[in-house]
């Protein structure tokens, strides 16, 4: 049974505006749609919603003909880069704006945590607004009394419920927000990226409750979040969006699949000087080049089980001291796998003004075959210099790591770190 509907759903915003525009804006809309029954003239001229490009038109589409169907009891995860239209998804599912062009369908209640303090007046005591929120589902307030104590319990906010919202921090509106939510027995409960404000301890109790809501109760969960490890634990479908566009739909592992390779594609080609930074960084030691050698110094095709040399060719801008660098290899998942950090193996040194080659010398490669990302770190008397976030692809052939003959099982390709070892068995 279909739960939720999307049917060519698109919103278009105009930047820098509030509202729908100007008031000629608007007769525009009205005299084109409603008397010459024709299309709204501002959609012809929306432009995709690519934000690291300058545009031409002040009308972009956050969304886009996105068009897919989420069956009852799924658990969804809903992911892709920053801008890509996953809160705005959300919220035109939450009814808190309105889609431009399409229709969506949904059966049942929804309960929704989009946003700190989402749905909450800061005036009212979170008492009130529990109250206030179970009225707006729908519910009797003797349903809600019901509910309460297991609420309050799960939030851990009893002593303050009769506090005004407005003195919570945001983790505690957020533990009261999503307890709300979830334990309102929406048949839809969508939560949006909220759950990162919270500590470990909530966030674990946050997916196990669910997970108990799709696995015991059979309602349906949308589920936007960055953090892959946790949309594939909790979710067993994905979507991925990419510039306000459905760009993929399929079980989790293969969306994450499609996310992290679409991910690279877009700096994979790209020198080193050209790849996006992230954060701010001095500029001091900058990464130019990286490549992998032999004890010989020839390129090479890194190995399973085999000896590389990463050669990593930085440009120091000045005079430099108490220099490190750090080199981290992470999954095509984004899980991290390793890290090698210079100032473990050998001191801070200086870098003279120019070009320079440092290099990580990695006797038995521990990886099995498949696609890895590698990050850079530089750091200058404890100042982040340069950093490159798990954007340069690293391709890892198969071979004989134990040279027994036999080749590691294909399922775990990519996915393990190995360790050289040796079993016995004492007759």
């Amino acid at each position: 049974m279909i739960a939720i509907q999307f049917d060519h759903v698109g919103k278009l915003y105009q930047l820098g505006v509030v509202g729908t525009g100007t008031l000629s804006h608007d007769l525009n809309r009205w005299w084109a749609t409603k008397v010459m029954g024709k299309e709204d003239p501002y959609l012809k001229i929306g432009e995709t919603n690519d934000r690291s490009k300058k545009g031409t038109s002040d009308f972009v589409w956050a969304l886009k003909d996105i068009t897919f169907d989420v069956e009852q009891g799924d658990v969804v995860g809903i992911i892709g880069k920053n801008g890509a239209g996953k809160s705005t998804l959300l919220k035109l599912l939450s009814r808190i704006t309105s889609p431009t062009t399409g229709v969506i369908r949904a059966k049942g209640r929804i309960g929704s945590l989009l946003e700190v303090g989402t749905g909450f007046h800061p005036e009212m005591t979170g008492r009130q607004n529990i109250y206030m929120n179970g009225s707006i589902m729908g519910m009797r307030k003797q349903e809600i009394d019901k509910k309460l104590d297991e609420i309050v319990d799960f939030a851990g906010v009893e002593r303050y419920l009769d506090t005004p919202v407005k003195r919570y921090s945001s983790g505690m509106t957020v533990r009261l927000g999503f307890a709300v939510a979830a334990f309102m027995e929406p048949e839809i409960l969508v939560v949006d990226e909220v759950l990162a404000v919270g500590d470990a301890e909530f966030q674990k109790k946050a997916i196990g409750k669910m997970q108990e809501v799709s696995q015991g109760g059979g309602r349906t969960v949308l589920f936007v979040s960055h953090n892959m490890g946790s949309v594939r634990h909790l979710c067993t479908k994905g979507v991925l969006l990419k510039d306000g566009g459905l760009f993929y739909k399929g079980s989790v592992e293969e969306t994450i699949d499609q996310y992290m390779l679409s991910c690279l594609d877009s700096t994979v080609n790209l020198p080193l000087t050209e790849m996006p930074r992230t954060g701010k960084t001095t500029g001091k030691l900058r990464f130019t080049n990286i490549e992998y050698i032999d004890e010989n110094g020839h390129n090479i095709q890194p190995h399973c089980g085999k000896r590389v040399k990463i050669n990593i060719t930085v440009e120091a801008k000045e005079n430099l001291k108490d220099c490190y660098i750090s080199l981290g290899i992470r999954g095509n998942m984004g899980d991290p796998l390793m890290t090698f950090p210079s100032d473990v193996t050998m001191d801070n040194f200086p870098l003279s003004k120019g070009i320079h080659h440092i290099y990580c010398d990695i006797n038995k490669l521990p990886l099995t075959v498949g696609s890895y990302r590698i990050g850079l770190w530089a750091s200058v008397q404890k100042e982040c210099a340069d950093y490159l976030d798990n954007t340069i692809q690293l391709s890892v052939e198969d071979d004989d790591f134990f040279n027994n003959g036999r080749s590691i099982a294909s399922h775990l390709a990519g996915k393990i770190v190995l360790c050289d070892h040796k079993w016995s068995i004492d007759d």
